[in-house]
């Protein structure tokens, strides 16, 4: 990829995180595409701090859809992407206290119903799969399917695809500003000027500037700061323990090697597009909510990072020409399910600009639930 941006393209992709580098590998096979990102390296916010877990319900009934239709090409990818799968098993237990035992059966039921493998856990049971669970936790609800996601790797086989196929990466180049010239764009960004037919809004928590710089709406993109933690712990549990989630969103954790787990608190503060730092009371409520939940003492938080997580008002992604300006492309407000929707968004976009929609799941999903459109 190059150095220096081309003085034209015909659609330029602003940001190279996993939205960016995602559609470049479906489009540039059929379209000139030139990917501009504002930092040194590609993927060093959101997609450099990912949980890293595909877990088929995260994120609700609305975005379930990507989550499944993505499994597959993350499990199975072709020989030619990458020579191995993206995805290793986890398991995942969405758990609940005993008096929220009608909040994990309706989420069992409700995910059952669409499909999904769930299966009801309670008392000894749950118990058993959890070393330390806390009397009083009672409810849970099982998916075998959860996997963990070799992030850098996935991110690393979409920008190879997208360089093999022609795509330019130009980094130390923000958008600065955009306007309309007859029938391109011409965009001026910290390298020099670039003409484009379109340009795909892919900046994650900077979405809705960058859309201001361009002339175009904003549709509401609100980043949230997200808090992770890696803990050693003072018992042995074990580096396969599931992917442990409270039903009502107040924590998950998950087993990172032996005695050390990677733990979340879930937390959703507003915040303006930056380089997040974690806060530490968000430290400190992850360690409080852990241990409400299990009896392990915490020997040392090893590491401890923020990332943030991009939503639209209605919490679902946004990914498709703009309700206004049709060669303004959004790739957008995708949460914290980014990276493992990421194949499936990026075909769909892909298909809306001119290349082949792929068969299989992907093809079966409805991308109009998803479009700029909706927001009126």
């Amino acid at each position: 990829m190059t150095s220096a941006p081309p003085s034209a393209t015909d659609v330029l992709i602003v940001g190279a995180g996993i939205a960016g580098a995602g559609l470049a590998a479906m489009l540039a096979p059929h379209r000139r595409v030139t990917i501009i990102e504002a930092e040194e390296a590609p993927g060093v916010h959101a997609t450099g701090r990912s949980a890293a877990f595909w877990h088929e319900t995260y994120g609700g009934a609305g975005v379930q859809p990507l989550s499944t239709a993505s499994f597959e090409p993350l499990a199975h990818p072709d020989a030619a992407f990458s020579e191995r799968p993206f995805l290793s098993p986890r398991v995942a237990l969405t758990i609940g206290r005993r008096e929220e035992s009608a909040a994990v059966e309706a989420y069992a039921r409700e995910f059952a119903a669409r499909g999904v493998e769930v299966e009801r856990l309670s008392g000894d049971a749950l118990a058993a799969r959890i070393p330390g669970l806390r009397p009083g936790w009672q409810e849970g609800a099982r998916e075998p399917t959860c996997s963990d996601i070799d992030v850098a790797a996935l991110h690393a086989a979409y920008l190879r695809a997208a360089k093999r196929a022609g795509a330019d990466l130009v980094l130390c180049a923000p958008l600065q500003r955009a306007r309309r010239s007859g029938e391109r764009w011409i965009v001026e960004t910290g390298r020099g000027e670039i003409a484009a037919s379109l340009i795909v809004n892919a900046a994650g928590a900077w979405a809705d500037g960058i859309a201001a710089s361009c002339g175009v709406r904003p549709v509401g993109i609100q980043p949230l700061r997200r808090t992770v933690l890696q803990v050693r712990l003072g018992v042995p549990v074990p580096a396969a323990l599931p992917l442990i989630l409270h039903v009502g969103g107040d924590f998950y954790f998950k087993g990172e090697s032996e005695g050390r787990v990677w733990l979340s608190p879930h937390d959703e503060t507003p915040s303006a597009p930056c380089d997040a730092i974690p806060e530490e009371i968000d430290v400190a409520v992850a360690i409080e909510r852990l241990q409400s939940v299990v009896d392990w003492p915490v020997a040392a938080i090893e590491k401890k990072w923020a990332g943030l997580r991009s939503f639209a008002p209605d919490r679902l992604p946004v990914f498709g020409p703009d309700r206004d300006e049709s060669a303004f492309v959004w790739c957008a407000g995708q949460g914290g399910f980014g990276i493992q929707t990421s194949p499936a968004i990026s075909a769909l976009l892909a298909a809306e600009l001119g290349a082949p929609l792929p068969l299989g799941a992907i093809a079966g999903v409805d991308p109009a639930p998803y479009a700029p459109s909706r927001f009126t």
